[in-house]
């Protein structure tokens, strides 16, 4: 029977000797973790296309950076994070703006626009409660039947004057959706 055995190649180079046209140490070529061609007793041999090959590869995951749980990092991260910074800071701006123009009387929040109104609201509503009975003082020769008239009307408009309040958020809803069309 014949012994299969390897030979040494032309273009093969040990550990050492590999090491050696490297310029580093054995050591050092042995954490590059390259794939030996063949091994022939105690000796691998390497091809510098194999050590090429190997180097080519370690730069480009190099270049293909891995997060702290070993998935890779989206290489538009930065750009992303830049933009959600201009996002940010032009919010803030806006939002700055805005309070300057409330602070020069330029612009009312909703908020206060609503109690505003309602409070007036009340205010008239509590007037119209005395109309009639100022009116009935100051003017004692008029019929009880006309005076019993305007303060139904009056009832109605106080009436309409204290929901008018509670109608705020419906009516801005309405004037909002004017505005989209």
């Amino acid at each position: 029977m014949a012994k299969n055995e390897t030979t040494r190649q032309p273009g093969w180079l040990n550990k050492s000797e590999m090491a050696k046209s490297l310029g580093i140490s054995p050591q050092a070529f042995d954490k590059w973790g390259v794939e030996p061609v063949a091994k022939i007793g105690r000796e691998a041999f390497f091809r510098v296309q194999d050590v090429v090959q190997n180097r080519i590869e370690h730069a480009a995951r190099k270049q293909q950076p891995e997060g702290a749980d070993g998935e890779a990092v989206d290489p538009l991260a930065d750009h992303k994070l830049t933009l959600e910074r201009i996002r940010l800071t032009a919010a803030q701006a806006d939002a700055q703006e805005k309070k300057n123009r409330v602070a020069e009387k330029e612009l009312v929040p909703v908020a206060f626009a609503t109690f505003a109104l309602a409070r007036i609201a009340a205010q008239i509503g509590s007037k119209l409660e005395t109309v009639c009975k100022t009116v009935s003082r100051r003017h004692p020769e008029l019929d009880a039947r006309i005076l019993e008239s305007f303060e139904r009307e009056i009832a109605m408009a106080r009436n309409i004057a204290a929901q008018f309040g509670d109608d705020l958020p419906g009516i801005l809803d309405e004037y909002l959706s004017t505005l989209d069309t």
